[in-house]
């Protein structure tokens, strides 16, 4: 998906000078709902706080692009740790 490239590429540019990196983006479907999941890692991970402000600069950039035909939950994440 051409347009989930862009959005990568815009959330790198705002996100990296916060030290915040873009994991993975992908649309998934989950039962009767279409989620866009954002993937957010951190040196040193990245907390609840760290996910809330970068929640708040990745909506309404999400919303610009509107790269899903469909309604979906925009689900932002911390990358897992093993």
């Amino acid at each position: 998906m051409e347009s989930v490239e862009k959005l990568r590429e815009k959330l790198v540019q705002v996100l990296e000078p916060k030290n915040i990196i873009v994991d993975d983006i992908f649309i998934e479907k989950k039962g009767k709902y279409q989620f866009l999941t954002v993937v957010l890692d951190k040196v040193g991970g990245i907390d609840l706080d760290g996910i809330v402000e970068a929640t708040h600069i990745i909506n309404p950039i999400v919303d610009k692009y509107d790269i899903c035909d469909s309604e979906y939950i925009l689900d932002v994440i911390s990358k897992e740790r093993g």
